[in-house]
């Protein structure tokens, strides 16, 4: 406790402009002679307050020197606790000095001890007080209210507590109140030496430091509950004020502007750091309504696609997952169609000297750190980067500058060349001389390519989320190559999703090469071309030269390099920018995840089965983990199980979806089919005993089916506490191939009452249900991501 209380201590002094801290412990000699110096001060206090009513000048002063000696020494947890019933009748004193002090006995008292700040804030009366001074007209009252509104923040429960009584909404309010003009800031190292955990300087002694303080605090403590609930005209403008603060620390973070020690004397060092603030800022948008995105639904597929039904189906049906093919801007395309992309030009501010005006658009980009594909909460991603969030681009992850050698066909990575080393320190964040130097890097023939574009502009966003929507996915990508003359970015490599090359400016050669095989490779998978493997470059081989307006399709494990040429006879401009739309197909929501999804809703619908804990129990539990296994071990052999489901597309066609939906369920009836047709028990035995034996887990690749699982009070079979190193399931194992015959027997019988009883349609609606959990952390993520870019 003595800890807690030193930090918390700590962190008043620094709000207190480093002003020494009262004391809160001192010895017993002292303790017995403040006890007796304040022996009088309660009662003078409780009449004083009790005679509120007939408030007049000699009664403020009473209580205003009772309570100035009560905090002029050391506060004893007895004598807080004898004042704490008249804190709610002190603080609405109409005295505004009275009001004043009653407010720094709070949090005075709410430092004594953990004890001492959950009797405070429990106490309903005194916090609804304490709240409404925050809107106050008298500055003096307002920063006292917000100082202990601080101090309560220190633990958990105070946080909340106060959420429950509004107080987040008052200080928005205020500060939105007292915020007239921009607030000119500064930055100083922190106590981290990560860029993100830079505090933030402001000129001393403004409230609405204060307030703004406490407001971050308490948003960045909110559940999405508690977020949905913010008056949204309120979380917009507070937003565009928390934006203002950003715009000036990003630039002063990037620029390397941090105070030294003993600079900035005169100035408030606070609490807040860069990653609290775009915390702050991500968390205000995740409920942002995104409606604006169904506008360009029906100009995105026309333009990348096709311009008939007919076109499409064919894509799907001939193309799709196996074929390149380009689509050819056409002369007839009407303006609204061609648009999607110049909006997106002008959102980068393009100019006719674009390529010279790349660091400018660097400059403004911030970091979007990488979400787990089986992440379901946006607020525990939140938790897992809080001290990265905000910080400047970094190398190979945000941004890659690199060509390839012609002679050795090796990439050769600008950074990692000019770190002196064969390796760069990780993560190596741009700062603005890096980012000049991409510049340079570009004249001397690199490629410059920008990940995740759709988490940066909003044009981009629309176009990526309408994407996903036509393929069944939850999300899609966005990645931005500029390439110069006569040059080539990455080598020949092959891709783990599919992908949409739009050409934007100038030309680009591209070849694309059959795959090597015939199974697709699966998203995560390393899709390096491996083993010096040699591909024919005649038979092979397919040639496409992209112009302004087309747009090529590549199936993932194509091989594929491109490479720009300076022609001046061809009218070409040299470089070359182009946008790759990809479309990752995470395992959930491949025709396997499907299968998978249907197992688990036969299951648990139709299957019924003792516990475990006998042995008739233990026999179907394990048969219908084992099918799992052999779901797993079909996929990894036939090629349609790796296909993308497209059960949750949708098209504003609604032609298209009838087909589509005919389509997908004769793949399911095949795919049933091919289970019921394959045995595969005895190699689902093995894996699972090889499993064990190595402490492995056989199910890591469906773990996502958990999230069904929570949807489902009664989902028998599914216990995932049975981790593999554990001895439970080792036991249950055991007990189940002591006699294989039997267990050989079950397993057929569930895997036949399986393929038999399953239905499309119980399974499709819980696959969609599952796909929008997926969709819905991805557009938050999405969401919170470009409000760190509309700067």
């Amino acid at each position: 406790m003595d800890s807690l209380q030193q930090q918390k201590k700590k962190k008043r002094k620094e709000r207190n402009g480093g002003k020494r801290e009262r004391k809160s412990h001192s010895h017993s000699n002292t303790i017995t002679s403040a006890s007796e110096n304040n022996a009088p001060l309660f009662p003078l206090l409780m009449a004083a307050a009790l005679s509120r009513s007939n408030t007049n000048s000699d009664t403020d002063t009473v209580v205003k020197n009772c309570l100035a000696k009560l905090l002029s020494q050391p506060i004893q947890p007895h004598e807080a606790t004898r004042i704490l019933s008249l804190c709610p009748l002190l603080l609405r004193s109409k005295s505004p000095h009275v009001a004043t002090l009653a407010a720094q006995f709070v949090g005075t008292a709410s430092l004594l001890s953990l004890q001492m700040n959950h009797q405070l804030v429990s106490d309903s009366l005194t916090l609804k007080a304490l709240v409404s001074l925050i809107p106050t007209s008298l500055k003096t009252v307002s920063m006292a209210a917000c100082d202990a509104l601080l101090d309560l923040c220190s633990t958990c429960l105070g946080r909340q507590r106060l959420l429950h009584f509004s107080a987040l909404e008052a200080l928005m309010f205020a500060f939105l109140e007292v915020q007239k003009s921009s607030m000119l800031i500064s930055l100083s190292t922190g106590d981290d030496v990560s860029i993100a955990s830079f505090r933030i300087v402001f000129p001393k002694g403004k409230l609405p430091v204060l307030l703004l303080n406490a407001a971050i605090i308490l948003i960045n403590t909110c559940n999405i509950g508690q977020l949905r609930k913010i008056p949204s005209k309120l979380s917009e403008c507070f937003s565009a004020c928390l934006k203002e603060v950003w715009r000036e620390a990003h630039k002063k973070m990037l620029n390397g502007e941090i105070l030294g020690a003993g600079q900035g004397m005169n100035l408030y060092l606070s609490n807040i750091t860069i990653s609290n603030l775009a915390e702050s800022i991500f968390r205000l948008s995740i409920n942002v309504d995104q409606s604006a995105a169904l506008m360009y639904s029906n100009n995105i597929e026309r333009r990348i696609f096709w311009f008939s039904e007919g076109d499409f189906k064919h894509f799907i049906l001939s193309q799709w997952e196996v074929l390149p093919c380009v689509v050819r801007r056409s002369s007839s395309a009407s303006l609204e169609v061609d648009e999607i992309f110049t909006s997106f030009m002008q959102s980068l501010c393009f100019k006719d000297s674009f390529p010279s005006d790349l660091s400018s658009i660097l400059q403004d980009l911030s970091s979007c750190l990488p979400i787990d594909s089986d992440e379901l909460d946006i607020l525990n991603f939140l938790m897992e980067v809080r001290n990265k969030l905000g910080c400047p681009l970094i190398n190979e992850q945000d941004i890659r500058v690199l060509r390839t050698d012609n002679q050795l066909k090796q990439e050769m990575h600008f950074f990692q060349e000019n770190s002196g080393s064969c390796c760069v320190r990780t993560p190596h964040v741009l700062c603005l001389d890096d980012i000049l130097k991409c510049q340079e890097a570009y004249n001397d023939g690199y490629t410059v390519a920008l990940r995740g574009m759709e988490f940066r502009f909003e044009r981009l966003a629309f176009i990526v989320d309408r994407l996903a929507s036509i393929f069944g996915q939850p999300s899609a990508g966005a990645n931005l190559y500029l390439t110069p003359p006569n040059s080539q970015g990455l080598a020949r490599h092959y891709d783990d999703h599919c992908v949409f090359v739009c050409q934007i400016f100038g030309s680009k050669q591209w070849k694309v090469f059959s795959r090597p095989n015939e199974q697709l490779p699966r998203l995560y998978d390393p899709c390096n071309i491996l083993n010096n493997e040699t591909i024919d470059n005649t038979r092979d081989c397919c040639h496409f030269l992209l112009k302004e307006g087309d747009v090529l399709y590549i199936p993932r494990g194509c091989p594929h390099e491109a490479c720009t040429h300076y022609d001046t006879k061809d009218g070409s401009i040299g470089f070359s920018l182009h946008l790759t739309l990809g479309i990752e197909v995470e395992p959930p929501f491949e025709w396997e995840g499907f299968m998978h999804v249907a197992l688990f809703c036969w299951n648990t619908q139709y299957h019924r089965h003792p516990s475990y804990k006998s042995l008739p129990g233990i026999l179907n539990v394990m048969s219908t983990w084992l099918l799992h296994i052999v779901i797993g071990l079909i996929g990894n052999s036939d090629p349609t199980f790796r296909k993308a489901c497209l059960v949750a597309a949708v098209s504003s066609q609604s032609d298209m979806n009838s087909w589509l939906d005919l389509c997908q369920r004769t793949t399911f009836s095949n795919l049933i089919d091919k289970i019921s047709s394959e045995w595969w028990f005895s190699e689902a035995l093995k894996s699972m005993d090889v499993a064990i034996e190595r402490n492995e887990d056989p199910f890591q690749r469906i773990r996502w089916l958990q999230h069904l699982i929570q949807e489902r009070e009664n989902a028998e079979g599914y216990d995932w506490d049975c981790d593999v190193g554990s001895t439970k399931i080792k036991d249950i194992f055991a007990v189940y191939v002591e006699d294989k015959g039997m267990a050989e027997s079950v397993f057929t019988d569930i895997k036949l009452k399986f393929c038999r009883e399953v239905s499309y349609d119980d399974v499709t609606a819980n696959y969609k249900i599952l796909h929008e959990k997926y969709r819905e952390v991805r557009k938050q993520y999405m969401q919170g991501m470009l409000s760190l870019h509309s700067l």
